[in-house]
């Protein structure tokens, strides 16, 4: 009974973070001009809005910086990338303070879900480590994925597209940090 409780509690945070990485992948392929547009809804009304996913994606370069085109689509697909994988995320933390919490649960299965929240940390902390440094290398913009089966980059689209250099590049600083083999690492180039 220990062992079934301790299996559904870890393949419930792999499935959230499955689901988490296929929204994100689907979401890119349909594109990103409607970030988070309700049909029949209006978009903005003087420039202002709460949505966190329009702001981002109707925002206007700061003074003396220029818009490249399409970069405000990436920027809205990151972002919303970004709050996908944060909402997922949360949920999965949350069922886990509840194995925690629980009178019920047995000590077996509460160290097991304390071990899948240093688990989730850990990937939280490595994906925002990758993001910093791709950035830092001279890319736009860039999310990163962390799962069992590997590691997902997107990276905003360049001038020239993705080169082998650029691969091999980002191929070093996610398994510089992760250990992850280059097997195990997809890159995706995202379009605007």
């Amino acid at each position: 009974m220990k062992l079934w409780k301790r299996n559904a509690v870890v393949a419930a945070i792999v499935l959230f973070v499955c689901v988490a990485v296929y929204l994100n992948w689907s979401y890119q392929k349909e594109g990103t001009t409607d970030v988070g547009k309700t049909l029949g809804q209006a978009a903005l009304v003087d420039g202002k809005t709460n949505d966190p996913l329009l702001a981002a994606a109707s925002a206007t370069p700061a003074p003396g910086e220029s818009a490249q085109p399409g970069e405000t689509a990436k920027t809205g697909y990151f972002a919303s990338a970004r709050l996908n994988r944060q909402q997922a995320r949360d949920s999965a933390l949350a069922m886990l303070q509840d194995t925690l919490s629980s009178d019920s649960a047995e000590e077996a299965v509460k160290a097991d879900a304390g071990t899948a929240i240093e688990t989730l940390a850990s990937a939280t902390v490595s994906e925002a480590q990758i993001e910093n440094l791709v950035v830092a290398k001279g890319y736009t913009d860039c999310v990163a994925f962390i799962s069992d089966g590997g590691v997902s980059v997107v990276v905003s689209a360049t001038e020239n597209g993705l080169q082998d250099t650029d691969v091999a590049r980002i191929t070093e600083i996610v398994t510089g940090e992760t250990g992850v083999p280059a097997s195990q690492i997809k890159i995706i180039e995202a379009e605007g």
